[in-house]
């Protein structure tokens, strides 16, 4: 039965026609496999689904998710994580290292992200803070500690002790903003490609009236991050400026502003 699959331009173009004409006709493709985005179970014959392609240095994964979670795209990833994935699977009895099994995902530490409004200068500007829920380390490497600041420093983010002004804009990233919702922030491609999402929605999130006039007056959003367990979920937005005050104060954030894409 073919399966309802949706396989992008930028897909086809990395696995070939004949591999593309093959999913779209149900040799390839599972029936049920785990969404890559939300992890939960999909059936590619009875909804409509993604097909999700991680590409390495060498190594090309297809994964499959629920359509309403991710559109079908090309996704750059690191080799390490990819290499890591596919050794997990091999250890398992499944299709051995080098090959490109269906559903064999890089583990993707989870980032929490809340939107609010803050006030730098005496003027509210659009904020997002993003915070992990558990401790990342650099990939390839094993054990304790914490590389999240870190990364993002080397990405261009800023530390910030505390919030007096406005960071500084980090040219290359965005926030995605479509029809009045929050659906991802992208970074960088590889090797100068096209934007890759750092962060994205399961579901696009809402975002109040004021957040989004004042993205549409500004055109960037403030981005906070922080480590595991340094601002936590709160309610309201002076209680979220207390924790980013903190967090600022005791080294734990960094910030940067990153351009508005989308209305």
């Amino acid at each position: 039965m073919p399966r309802m699959l949706d396989v992008s331009d930028a897909v086809r173009a990395e696995i070939g026609d004949e591999e593309a004409d093959r999913l779209l006709a149900g040799e390839n493709a599972p029936g049920s496999y785990d969404c890559t985005s939300c992890r939960t179970p999909g059936d590619s014959e009875q909804e409509r689904t993604s097909t999700v392609l991680f590409v390495g240095d060498e190594t090309a994964v297809l994964a499959f998710a629920h359509a309403g979670c991710l559109p079908s795209q090309v996704v750059q990833v690191t080799e390490e994580q990819l290499q890591g994935a596919v050794r997990s699977i091999g250890a398992t009895g499944g299709e051995a290292a080098g090959a490109a099994p269906a559903g064999a995902v890089p583990e993707q530490a989870v980032l929490g992200v809340t939107s609010g409004l803050v006030l730098v200068d005496g003027e509210l500007h659009p904020a997002l803070v993003v915070e992990p829920t558990s401790p990342i380390v650099r990939p390839g490497t094993i054990g304790p500690g914490d590389d999240f600041l870190p990364l993002l420093v080397e990405q261009g983010f800023m530390p910030l002790h505390e919030l007096t002004s406005v960071p500084a804009v980090l040219h290359g990233w965005s926030v995605l903003l479509a029809m009045g919702q929050l659906h991802a922030v992208l970074q960088p491609g590889g090797h100068g490609g096209q934007p890759v999402a750092w962060w994205q929605a399961h579901q696009p999130l809402q975002v109040t009236d004021g957040w989004r006039a004042a993205a549409n007056k500004h055109q960037q959003v403030l981005t906070f991050a922080a480590p595991a367990g340094s601002i936590g979920r709160q309610p309201r937005e002076d209680l979220l400026r207390d924790a980013l005050d903190k967090a600022a104060a005791n080294g734990r954030l960094v910030a940067a502003a990153l351009p508005l894409a989308g209305t």
